[in-house]
């Protein structure tokens, strides 16, 4: 089936509900569910983003934006992970737990505004059999996933964004804050903020494919291999070292084997594997050797 129709029977399908909210964050399967529903349903869909401190504040202020390019409606709800003590223990289905608490809230916001339907953002080539147990949530409850549905694939999925000229079209998958920190680790509101906060740094001086993993209190940053000699120089290093140490980790190494997914979990719950070939694609900073980094006078 061509991607024509299947968007169109996407669209179909979401017109026969009386109204959706979509689990929205922003990124690009979530977006492109939101503009499907939008199509359909005009101010009768909803764009639903649940703020949490698993949620870097820079992506919040992304669907904010990408929701005023869809023309959707964009309701803002929150809730705290940290209120489950077994998202806490970081066992090897924390996602579960997270998303369960998400799409639980998102029900209740659902309920709130009279709608019936909650849409989420998964994809065809998530459901590829790796340890994924965030799904387990969405089947549970019930959740509509237009885009698994109807059967669109992630690259699929991004051409769909550009011909909707959503902004977000190429962004990198960028999973929630708390899978920086090894299973096993506690997630605590004092890592995801350090971690959050070294990650704006990084963004701020230029880099685009990186993680900030917090191995209790031993910071290892990890960047795209088209970015790792940045990441080698003498005045980049110092700056790393004194920020995020100001910031509260104790040591700050470089990976030298660059970014890849899930690097902190087992070799079967990897975060989002599927999008790395997507990541590693991405626009690379240019002349990042010309960037000051505070700190490195």
């Amino acid at each position: 089936m061509s991607l024509d129709a299947k968007l169109s029977a996407a669209r179909e399908a979401l017109n026969d509900r009386d109204g959706v909210l979509v689990a929205f964050s922003g990124g690009v399967d979530s977006s492109v569910v939101a503009a499907l529903a939008h199509d359909a349903l005009g101010d009768d869909a909803v764009a639903c983003t649940a703020k949490s401190e698993t949620l870097p504040a820079a992506e919040l202020d992304d669907a904010r934006r990408v929701a005023e390019e869809i023309g959707i409606r964009h309701e803002i709800v929150e809730f705290s992970e940290l209120d489950d003590p077994q998202f806490i223990e970081n066992g090897d289905d924390r996602c579960y737990h997270c998303r369960t608490m998400r799409l639980g809230r998102m029900y209740e916001a659902a309920e709130e505004l009279g709608i019936g339907t909650v849409c989420d953002g998964t994809n065809a080539d998530d459901t590829d059999g790796g340890h994924r147990p965030g799904l387990a949530a969405v089947e549970e409850l019930d959740v509509t996933s237009p885009l698994l549905d109807h059967d669109l694939s992630k690259e699929e999925v991004r051409e769909a964004a550009e011909r909707y000229d959503l902004s977000v079209a190429d962004k990198p998958s960028m999973a929630c804050l708390s899978s920086r920190i090894p299973t096993g680790i506690a997630v605590t509101e004092t890592r995801l903020s350090r971690i959050e906060q070294a990650e704006a740094l990084l963004r701020e001086w230029g880099f685009s494919q990186f993680r900030v993993r917090d191995h209790d209190g031993l910071a290892r940053i990890e960047v795209g291999a088209g970015e790792l000699e940045a990441a080698l120089d003498p005045d980049f290093a110092e700056a790393a070292r004194d920020r995020l140490t100001e910031i509260g980790f104790d040591h700050v190494t470089l990976d030298l084997a660059g970014y890849r997914t899930g690097s902190v979990s087992p070799e079967d719950e990897r975060e989002n594997p599927v999008d790395e070939a997507d990541a590693e694609d991405e626009p690379l900073v240019e002349d990042v050797f010309a960037t000051e980094y505070p700190g490195s006078d």
